[in-house]
């Protein structure tokens, strides 16, 4: 029901096979025996998508900067903590960039899911919330007059497309199969392109690696170091290993 339970059933061999977002496709690659092999691929080409902070359409707020100078009077949605657009992505850009910890900046913080959190903006039970294009997208095509109801005050740079991650001990044979099956899905047959058009206006998927979660990877270690140097309960040498350490992994992915 959540990235976590994913994570954990594939660490446990419960499944084998999995669409993940990028961030929890990290954490199923380092600590669930997982890895990358297909990526997503939009109907129009494209290979990414964007994270978003939204509001009510009435709200005053209109920029990042009114959300971040008005944090201790609103209540805020965050993403699942495993999630790329909905924690990771705004957690560096909108928030690490500007020094701010989203946990403590606001009145209320919650976390919960995509569609929640903009239904939630909607019906005005939060001030502001985490998500993403392409769920804003199904909510544009599914619940109409609630995303009337939603403005977006943030947009983050592209963030790569879901990719697809099995586990790394499935015998070749079953591997060879597995990639066959989704290289090759709604390439040509007409019911399978129908298929990934609703799930998520797809064209199909594409051969990746893990390698593609390198940016993810990047922002990941960008957020901890700024939470680290504005930690001022940190001694000035634990500080600075720490940050060294940081240092040495961000240096790793170049």
């Amino acid at each position: 029901s959540d990235y976590a339970g994913l994570i954990e059933a594939m660490r446990f061999n419960k499944m084998q096979v999995a669409w993940l977002g990028n961030k929890s496709a990290m954490e199923a690659v380092d600590r669930a025996n997982g890895e990358v092999f297909a990526q997503m691929v939009n109907a129009d080409g494209t290979q990414g998508y964007h994270s978003h902070l939204i509001v009510h359409k009435d709200s005053p707020l209109a920029t990042l900067d009114d959300v971040l100078k008005n944090g201790k009077s609103l209540s805020f949605g965050n993403g699942d903590p495993n999630s790329t657009s909905g924690f990771l992505v705004p957690g560096y850009y909108a928030f690490a960039q500007n020094k701010i910890d989203a946990k403590t900046h606001f009145k209320i913080t919650r976390s919960a899911n995509h569609e929640t959190n903009a239904l939630a903006v909607a019906n005005k039970q939060v001030d502001v919330a985490t998500n993403n294009s392409e769920n804003l997208e199904k909510i544009k095509e599914r619940q109409p007059e609630k995303f009337k109801d939603i403005k977006i005050v943030w947009t983050s740079p592209l963030i790569p497309l879901d990719p697809l991650v099995m586990r790394k001990d499935l015998p070749e044979a079953t591997k060879t199969k597995i990639r066959d099956f989704f290289y090759n899905y709604a390439k040509t047959d007409a019911r399978e392109k129908e298929i990934v058009m609703k799930i998520s206006k797809l064209s199909g998927f594409k051969p990746s690696t893990n390698a593609q979660l390198t940016p993810i990877r990047q922002l990941d270690l960008f957020g901890k170091r700024n939470k680290i140097e504005a930690d001022a309960t940190l001694a000035d040498s634990d500080k600075k290993t720490r940050l060294a350490e940081i240092d040495q992994q961000l240096a790793s992915l170049k």
